[in-house]
């Protein structure tokens, strides 16, 4: 590879997801794809040190909300809907709950963030939903 002519060297997304710091992560190709300017996945160096700045322990919580809520976000519309929470307990409970668990899991979640009644979450509403977590800000990181 002739560097002189591309200098912009990107690592892909399957190279990246098997470092140690992401290998039992459920959500590790959501985050990696959070970070891509490319939009498939492969990081730029400065990707790269992004991602880890904002999932290092003492990134602020705002930075942390907003990525938290790009990597939830399946569907990439810009709200939380149950769909993109269905998805989430998938992974997070490696599809081990009931079809009525997942469900009830879901419209709880929605019932207690959604604070416009629209039926998913905006960015507002998942803000307020994080700022009552206290775990938050030391559960959404990795250690390096």
């Amino acid at each position: 590879m002739d560097y002189r002519k591309n200098p912009i060297v990107t690592v892909p997304m399957s190279v990246i997801i098997q470092m140690p710091e992401f290998k039992e992560n459920p959500f590790k190709e959501r985050i990696v794809a959070s970070f891509s300017e490319d939009g498939e996945g492969n990081l730029t160096f400065n990707d790269f040190v992004d991602m880890f700045s904002v999932l290092c322990e003492s990134a602020p919580r705002e930075l942390k909300a907003s990525y938290a809520f790009k990597i939830y976000d399946f569907n990439n519309d810009n709200f939380i809907c149950k769909k993109d929470l269905e998805l989430t307990l998938a992974r997070l409970t490696k599809s081990e709950l009931e079809e009525e668990e997942v469900v009830l899991v879901c419209d709880k979640v929605i019932e207690e963030a959604d604070l416009d009644g629209d039926g998913k979450l905006s960015y507002a509403d998942f803000e307020d939903m994080i700022a009552k977590s206290p775990d938050f800000l030391s559960t959404f990181h990795i250690r390096i």
